[in-house]
């Protein structure tokens, strides 16, 4: 697809993630999978963050 990340979250029946409060994010990219604990939503996003900032050579 050209991407340097998909975040893909697991929302299987078997998780119980769809319509609750947290995710279970995988990030896929050429080094790999980065299997994420379940996470609260806000968690994600501030992981998510601080992850991209450090890709793009900041600090969040």
């Amino acid at each position: 697809k050209g991407c340097d990340w998909i975040v893909a979250n697991d929302v299987s029946p078997a998780t119980g993630i769809m319509g609750g409060a947290e995710n279970a994010v995988t990030i896929l990219s050429d080094e790999g999978a980065d299997v994420w604990p379940r996470l609260p939503k806000d968690e994600v996003a501030r992981r998510l963050a601080l992850k991209i900032a450090s890709a793009l050579g900041g600090a969040a």
